[in-house]
């Protein structure tokens, strides 16, 4: 038993080493792409990419191993990189409230004093929304990141704990959300700014958000299929028929 024990607890630290490069080596190869940019501004933004890979990496495994056999040896690395997206996306919120919002909930959704109004006045429409959709994200992240153990499945039951994960696919809605309204619609021309260049990071995005959502279709209508075929075929191999 304490052998085993000592052994499960070197996978882990192995696993999450490899999860912090991995982490890392996403971070800073974001950073590297955007030299121009605020160092600020660059660094949350980073740190955002990174976990949004995160995501998508832990939201496709599923689906995947669904499709291609080989690809389920992979599925235990889900929990990993989805307790590294939560933290990435936790830090990311932190940077933003303390270095840009201020800690201000108005100023996060939206709101600034204007000098010329001589108060305070919603600038930015759809801003507000976009980071309540990237609050409820992370609210939902931190409770999966919470119960990602063996002792949560064990204290939830599993059929519990299989339930609130399958959340995961609307954290991976709720973010996609998000990020959209950043890259296509927040930077970009309005009565009090000149936009900057667009993020080169529009295209990738975009992929990736239609190969989950292709690979979830694929693989809703693969298990559907094998379910439907399970049902028709009879004991000794038979098909029945109406």
């Amino acid at each position: 038993m304490a052998q085993q024990a000592s052994s499960n607890v070197a996978s882990l630290v192995r696993r999450h080493s490899v999860m912090l490069a991995l982490s890392a080596a996403l971070v800073g190869v974001f950073w590297v792409s955007r030299p121009q940019w605020d160092p600020e501004m660059r660094l949350w933004k980073a740190i955002g990419d990174g976990s949004l890979l995160l995501l998508v990496a832990t939201v496709a495994l599923g689906p995947l191993a669904r499709l291609a056999r080989p690809v389920r040896r992979w599925l235990p690395w889900r929990r990993e990189t989805g307790i590294w997206f939560g933290l990435l996306a936790l830090v990311h919120t932190v940077l933003i409230l303390n270095g840009w919002a201020r800690w201000s909930l108005g100023r996060l959704f939206g709101f600034e004093f204007v000098p010329q109004l001589g108060r305070t006045a919603r600038m930015e429409p759809g801003f507000g929304l976009a980071n309540l959709l990237g609050l409820l994200a992370l609210a939902w992240t931190l409770a999966l990141v919470a119960t990602s153990t063996d002792r949560a499945v064990r204290w939830l039951g599993p059929q519990s704990w299989k339930w609130l994960h399958n959340a995961t696919q609307t954290v991976f809605y709720l973010v996609t959300a998000h990020v959209a309204y950043f890259l296509f619609l927040h930077y970009t021309l309005s009565f009090h700014r000149q936009p900057p260049a667009p993020d080169w990071f529009r295209v990738p995005f975009v992929t990736l958000a239609v190969v989950v959502i292709g690979l979830q279709v694929a693989a809703f209508a693969a298990t559907t299929r094998r379910h439907r075929g399970r049902r028709t075929a009879a004991p000794g191999g038979q098909r029945t028929g109406a």
